[in-house]
């Protein structure tokens, strides 16, 4: 045996150092020509410069008959992804309650491609994050899975691995957050889109196959960035939040995380007695619900998701009196704010969720219902508007509905979980009308007879005026609450003290 003296605290030392940025100099370099950041910086801008638990940070790629030592140790880092248990948001929740599982794939390692260690890696974490309740925030960017791990001997095709099924498994029973930069493709696409909610850079590229897949399916030769851009996901729903890059990425993940981790005691709110102006007086103008909102809500608290897709509803988090809440909101400037087929989906996706996240809705209603019509059906209507319903009826926080203006047919009751009678609290402003269908419509259809036996157009209009002025005055919002189809008719600047006193204590 020999006598020479080995240090142990020496060898983990130079073991972790290749874990390390500057372990692969050119490929950071090239990391940094492309605008981007290392997983290991947006892993320490995550946690703030707390501690965390790092979990199979020594792990390599199981390529141990292709390469040798420290090549091995270097360019195959990790496996390329961190696995992580720490505190985000430490500056604004208790050590305990922001403890979060953070799964952040490294790029500059094998092009953060799917390997055998890579999965066990993930697939420990998914256990610890079941075990613990803990959110999980997961940086997705990579090429999917990677063929060349020859190490493994006792597998074929891979296909028994656990990883996807685990994180599918997880939804509703702790938060998960994808956060995304760059090409995604494949299975870390799969990944992308199981989250709960995601966000995804502008120089995103999301597909569930890459280029070399897709050229050898037969399907022609594509360049990377030509395979599911942003521009194309963030009007069809795979992207819930846009961000300009990684920086602004992974701040908005911890705000979207601040949201399930509790409720925020420093707060502020705008002057509520300014709400009435931000509605007009004329029932047949428009208005900018984004601004009702903002206005109402605490004070830079909205986080709007989806704003590209279903353009006649407006979904996402905000805070009231520092508790987080999920939105749900018509926008009538886009098709009047009657619900077509995609503002079905948005809005079915944001009562799934607020039940995930076992946060409450709040309700903001102006719509004169489902959008109809032989294009509407072929969109598939009847199915998607139900599932509006189907998920209505699945939720079990609770629902504050606050009618703006119109609230018209089954559209209004989907808006509200399926019936007026689902709601904690439901109240009108002032200026509320009511009824199974929208008023216009309504004189149309049930007093054809007599409007076609008006002897002019001019006496037809003056009929239809006059008709459609007594049906107002019976749809009013005072005389819906007399039936009580309705909780209350407030003033607007009476709205966040109504929301608040319903929820306390749920």
């Amino acid at each position: 045996m020999s006598d020479e003296k080995i240090d142990p605290y020496a060898g983990l030392q130079d073991r972790l150092a290749k874990t390390a940025d500057e372990a692969r100099p050119e490929a950071v370099a090239k990391r940094r020509a492309r605008k981007g950041r290392t997983a290991r910086e947006n892993l320490a801008d995550l946690i703030d410069g707390t501690a965390v638990s790092e979990y199979g940070q020594l792990a390599v790629a199981a390529q141990r008959t292709r390469r040798d030592g420290d090549a091995l140790f270097a360019e195959t880092a990790a496996d390329a992804v961190i696995t992580a248990i720490g505190p985000v948001n430490a500056d604004l929740f208790a050590i305990a309650d922001s403890q979060t599982a953070l799964i952040i794939n490294d790029y500059t390692v094998l092009a953060g491609t799917q390997g055998y260690f890579h999965h066990r890696k993930i697939d420990r974490l998914l256990g610890l994050a079941a075990e613990g309740g803990l959110p999980i925030v997961m940086y997705t960017e990579g090429g999917g899975g990677r063929p060349g791990d020859t190490d493994v001997l006792v597998s074929m095709a891979g296909l028994n691995v656990p990883t996807f099924h685990r994180w599918a498994a997880l939804a509703g029973k702790v938060p998960r957050i994808a956060v995304n930069h760059g090409y995604c493709f494949a299975g870390n696409a799969a990944l992308f889109g199981a989250a709960d909610l995601r966000i995804a850079t502008e120089a995103s590229c999301i597909g569930m196959a890459g280029p070399a897949m897709i050229e050898g399916g037969g399907l022609g030769s594509w360049k990377p960035q030509d395979i599911g851009p942003v521009s194309v996901h963030r009007k069809n729903g795979v992207v819930d939040i846009v961000v300009a890059d990684e920086a602004e990425a992974t701040a908005m993940a911890k705000r979207v995380l601040a949201c399930v981790q509790g409720p925020l005691s420093d707060w502020q709110s705008y002057d509520q007695t300014e709400l009435p102006a931000l509605m007009p007086t004329n029932r047949r103008y428009a208005f900018d619900t984004r601004k009702i909102l903002h206005h109402l809500f605490d004070i830079g608290s909205l986080i709007e998701t989806r704003p590209d897709m279903g353009r006649a509803i407006v979904t996402g988090l905000a805070r009231i009196e520092g508790r987080a809440v999920a939105v749900l909101a018509s926008d009538c400037r886009h098709l009047g704010g009657a619900i077509d087929g995609e503002s079905a989906i948005k809005a079915t996706a944001l009562y799934q969720l607020a039940e995930r996240w076992r946060l409450p809705v709040v309700s903001f209603i102006d719509t004169p219902g489902f959008m109809v019509g032989p294009e509407s059906e072929a969109e598939g209507a009847p199915r998607l508007m139900s599932d509006l319903f189907i998920a209505g009826a699945a939720l079990t926080q609770p629902i504050v509905a606050v009618f703006l203006r119109r609230a018209y047919g089954l559209g209004a009751m989907a808006m509200t979980g399926g019936s007026f009678e689902v709601p904690r609290y439901a109240v009108s402003w002032p200026q509320g009308e009511f009824g199974a269908m929208g008023l216009e419509g309504a004189v149309h259809l049930g007093f054809r007879q007599e409007l076609a036996e008006a002897p002019d157009d001019t006496a037809r209009q003056a009929l239809f005026e006059s008709l459609l002025a007594d049906m107002y005055d019976k749809g009013r919002a005072t005389e819906a609450a007399s039936y009580l189809e309705i909780d209350a008719v407030i003033q607007p600047e009476e709205t966040r003290a109504a929301i608040t006193s319903a929820l306390i204590g749920g």
